[in-house]
């Protein structure tokens, strides 16, 4: 018993570092235009949308962090086996991995960018130093608290993957829930503020992103500041739900059965897929497809 309760606490406790690094790792993609919206960003200057949106994406966002946390995972492993203390490896591995990521980063951004010089987008110095920072500040904490989520399922838990390995998976796994959960905020909700709610975004728009915010021009530190309210939590809580549920089912269950996990991990996703069902009908219902609103009768 007491060791069902020990290992609750550490699930619990990895849980909310995952939170932290949904958050985080969300909100980096967003300033940095790593996710779905990119592809808009990057046709925007073809369309004659000349813009200050800083525009990086390397790979999608599960081989990236993949890579990333996999790096600083592998650097703190080494540093581990040279007897350094756990937690100044893990800075100093993460701290690493972001200097990779800085200069991915910076390379995207002018690579990209010199590509469509012929549209007339223009390379801003002042956006790259600034925007490149804070991307890597952000990345770092999405990178630290994964590692340090996964030394913590090894150290406490007795997970048999080696640190690096495990680093990978869960690096994948962030990138694909800040993808699937986070960017739709700032794809459809922030970047095409311009369009009717609901009303997607027609091929007439591809390209035609918000460019003016509140005073003056827009940069990513705009759309960092939406997503951190709205697509970075929801990119926490997805991240630190699947991180919970996935070792909860194993600490409580794998003394029982051995099957008892698996089987529960099944029922788990399945009332998930039900909620989702139900979430869908109701505001389909309820909202309805896109319509012009009626003119009052006179």
């Amino acid at each position: 018993m007491e060791e069902i309760v020990f290992g609750i606490g550490i699930t619990a406790l990895a849980g909310a570092l995952a939170t932290v690094a949904g958050a985080a790792e969300d909100t980096e993609s967003d300033i940095g235009s790593q996710g779905d919206p990119n592809s808009q960003v990057q046709l925007a200057p073809q369309m004659g949308y000349i813009h200050r949106i800083f525009n990086k994406a390397v790979a999608g966002e599960p081989p990236a962090y993949g890579l990333w946390v996999a790096l600083g995972a592998g650097l703190a492993w080494a540093f581990m086996a040279m007897q350094i203390n756990p937690i100044l490896a893990i800075v100093l591995g993460s701290a690493l991995a972001v200097f990779v990521q800085g200069v991915y980063a910076t390379t995207a951004y002018l690579g990209r960018t010199a590509s469509l010089a012929k549209f007339g987008q223009p390379v801003y110095i002042d956006i790259l130093k600034s925007m490149t920072t804070v991307t890597m500040a952000h990345a770092f904490v999405a990178i630290f608290t994964t590692v340090a989520m996964c030394h913590l399922m090894i150290s406490a838990l007795g997970h048999p993957f080696p640190l690096p390995l495990l680093g990978l998976v869960w690096g994948i796994a962030l990138g694909a829930a800040g993808s699937a959960t986070g960017n739709p905020f700032y794809g459809k909700e922030r970047q095409y503020q311009e369009q009717k709610f609901g009303a997607g975004v027609p091929i007439s728009a591809s390209g035609n992103i918000v460019r003016y915010a509140e005073a003056g021009q827009r940069n990513s530190l705009d759309n960092g500041f939406f997503s951190a309210k709205l697509g970075g939590p929801a990119s926490g809580i997805c991240f630190g739900l699947i991180v919970f549920f996935e070792l909860w089912r194993t600490v409580v269950f794998e003394e029982l059965n051995v099957w008892g996990p698996i089987i529960v991990g099944v029922i788990v996703i399945l009332i998930f897929a039900i909620i989702d069902r139900y979430i869908e009908v109701w505001a389909r219902k309820t909202f309805g497809p896109y319509t012009a609103p009626e003119e009052a009768s006179s």
